[in-house]
């Protein structure tokens, strides 16, 4: 799914209308009523404004009222038990929301099927990085791992530690980042990441990365066992920039052509994208990467480079699925 539809360059007729029932989408934020929840609602909120969407705040009910709820149904005999956590979140956000269609959802089920059901034809899900209970140590939960390496629509993690990013326009916003692999990245990750530059004002960074070919004396046996220091690496080789930046260049040019008002820098780095979009992440207001194809092995649904962002970056990281074959 693409962030927002304006301005779209001419196309054919259905893609249109695709859009235009896009922006009815709504944009769907998961909470439990956590610290890490109600930023992500936050971010949700300025989004939703934003993109002149709806916004639905959906909770997952525990266990235990979801078990209360189906006793008290089964004997016919009561209303069902309230959820605490909407009711709240409702008399908190109202007054905020003045003139923004909020939606409120009371979800049963599993936090990750319920969240991704209810995101299933929404324009984004927001998520924070971490729910209620676990280790506090843990930079990042099962429940947004899982989420943004499987939910239907683009998934929007917003860390503890970030500030209060949006989609806003005005340099106080902060760049949008792009994670780009130029033979692999979806044309929907790159599109999405220059509709977000494009709706905020700034520019867009899109950093990709080299291999860095292993050094020659590092494949020779040492001497001694002594010498066990290897020497530098070659970081940057002419050929190699060169031609990553070409790649980068020409993966680029439709989209820059498609959205000329969008300022575009472009960076190589060599081997550690996911180091420098880290890096560059603290004074960035979105992160843009792709989820990886798909493998046998849940944990490695999305890509090490998704995977690091996630854990570390200091602002929201956007993980875009590839589009939907017809």
């Amino acid at each position: 799914m693409s962030e927002e539809a304006h301005e779209e360059a001419p196309g054919a007729a259905h893609a249109e209308e695709h859009e235009t029932a896009h922006e009815k989408a709504a944009v769907v934020v998961g909470v439990d009523g956590s610290e890490h929840s109600l930023r992500a609602l936050e971010w949700a909120l300025r989004a939703a404004r934003s993109l002149e969407a709806p916004l639905t705040v959906a909770h997952v009910r525990s266990e235990a009222l979801q078990l209360g709820s189906a006793r008290i149904a089964s004997l016919g005999t009561e209303p069902e038990l309230p959820d605490t956590v909407v009711d709240a979140l409702a008399r908190e956000v109202g007054p905020r929301a003045e003139g923004l269609d909020v939606r409120y959802a009371s979800l049963d089920g599993s936090v990750v099927d319920a969240l991704a059901q209810a995101a299933r034809d929404a324009r984004l899900l927001v998520v924070g990085s971490r729910g209620r209970g676990g280790f506090t140590s843990l930079l990042l939960g099962s429940t947004s791992r899982t989420l943004a390496a499987s939910a239907p629509c683009p998934v929007v993690v917003v860390p503890h530690e970030a500030r209060a990013a949006s989609l806003e326009s005005g340099s106080g916003a902060g760049r949008v980042l792009l994670g780009l692999h130029p033979e692999e990245t979806p044309d929907e990750v790159v599109d999405f990441a220059f509709r977000a530059a494009r709706r905020r004002g700034v520019p867009l960074e899109a950093v990709t990365a080299y291999p860095v070919p292993p050094f020659p004396a590092l494949l020779i046996g040492a001497p001694a066992p002594a010498v066990q220091v290897p020497p530098p690496l070659p970081d940057e080789t002419p050929e190699l920039v060169d031609t990553a930046t070409r790649h980068q260049e020409e993966r680029l040019r439709p989209f820059t052509e498609r959205y000329p008002e969008v300022e575009v820098v472009t960076a190589v780095t060599p081997a550690d994208a996911a180091g420098r979009l880290v890096e560059d992440s603290h004074d960035a207001g979105l992160l843009v990467v792709g989820r990886h194809r798909r493998h046998r092995v849940e944990a490695l649904l999305v890509g090490s480079v998704a995977h690091a962002v996630l854990h570390h970056a200091a602002c929201p990281v956007a993980v875009v699925p590839p589009g939907r074959k017809s």
